[in-house]
């Protein structure tokens, strides 16, 4: 596959918000901020799951995976954010850039799948108790979690390949933080309606599929709640998806404002705004999510602290 064609530059020009210096010193303080709860956020919750034989089912298996993917993802970008804000030049080589545009798309529609996986793990527990173990089986959790990670890399190099392969006719100046699609689409020299439309049908595959199954499910979902009778377990149930459907709402959101319109029409500094919460934040705020409204989570990091304080007498 041709990734770079005659009017590919060697290096890409990555301006953010170059034009606003006074924001570049708090915004880096920002990202390293969120990066690093990120990572503590998301490797606590990966140690608590996998050594908490309590935490041993299909739904935080899944968590487990989201984890791993948050971390993954929030990597392909914010180190070498940090190192472009720091310096005068800040640049990103091609293939570099290449990598990071495969990554960072691959990784986005893994989670999407990834959600809609876990959010059917919540109907079947909920709507079908009796029946759980047998469709939730580890076989089959395992097929769902690598299908979510094949259709994610394999909707990557499509998208990837039909943007790159754009001429550029020597731009070489991304108004953006990293390489997105939307923002390389703007370096074209070309018509882009065409590449637009296609790049559209794929996000529609990755994004509104998805987030109408979860919709689904929750709809199921709540219809069950309601019919249980006892205020605690309607409590209990409710917990448990709440979560859930927080980061949804933060992650579906946002990634429909940025992928489901023409990149002409979001706003320069709105839509990389917009970009940073999805790719950033909201993997930030998703250990927080999970582990302070979910009360499993909660007594599992007691159990492995009151542990950790045992061992250490």
């Amino acid at each position: 596959m041709n990734w770079a064609n005659e009017s590919s530059p060697k290096e890409f020009v990555l301006l953010g918000f170059s034009d606003k210096p006074w924001l570049q010193k708090p915004l880096f303080v920002l990202l390293l901020i969120s990066y690093t709860t990120t990572i503590f956020g998301n490797v606590s919750i990966m140690i608590v799951c996998i050594l908490d034989p309590k935490l041993h089912t299909p739904m935080y298996f899944f968590l487990t995976n989201l984890s791993i993917l948050d971390l993954c993802y929030t990597t392909s970008t914010v180190p070498h954010m940090l190192t472009n804000i720091s310096h005068d030049k800040k640049t990103i080589s091609y293939a570099g850039c290449v990598a990071q545009l495969i990554i960072f798309l691959a990784l986005g529609a893994t989670e999407c799948l990834l959600l809609a996986v876990m959010s059917f793990d919540r109907y079947v527990a909920i709507c079908r108790p009796l029946h759980y173990v047998v469709i939730m089986n580890p076989w089959f959790c395992l097929r769902m979690i690598a299908f979510s990670w094949f259709t994610g890399f394999s909707n990557s190099v499509l998208q990837s390949s039909l943007t790159l392969n754009m001429p550029r006719c020597g731009h070489q100046e991304v108004d953006h933080f990293f390489c997105e699609v939307p923002a390389l689409l703007k370096l074209s020299c070309a018509d882009t309606k065409p590449i637009v439309a296609e790049l559209f049908f794929f996000s529609v595959l990755i994004l509104l599929i998805p987030v109408t199954l979860i919709l689904i499910s929750y709809g199921f979902i709540a219809q069950a709640v309601l019919r249980i009778k006892s205020a605690e377990g309607r409590r209990k149930a409710f917990g448990t998806c709440g979560s859930h459907m927080v980061v949804v709402s933060l992650f579906f959101g946002t990634s429909i404002y940025m992928y489901l319109q023409p990149p002409s029409s979001t706003s320069k500094d709105w839509g990389k705004i917009v970009s940073l919460f999805y790719g950033i934040f909201t993997p930030m705020l998703n250990p927080l999510i999970y582990s302070l409204r979910n009360k499993d989570m909660k007594e599992a990091f007691k159990r492995l602290m009151l542990l950790t304080f045992y061992y250490k007498k």
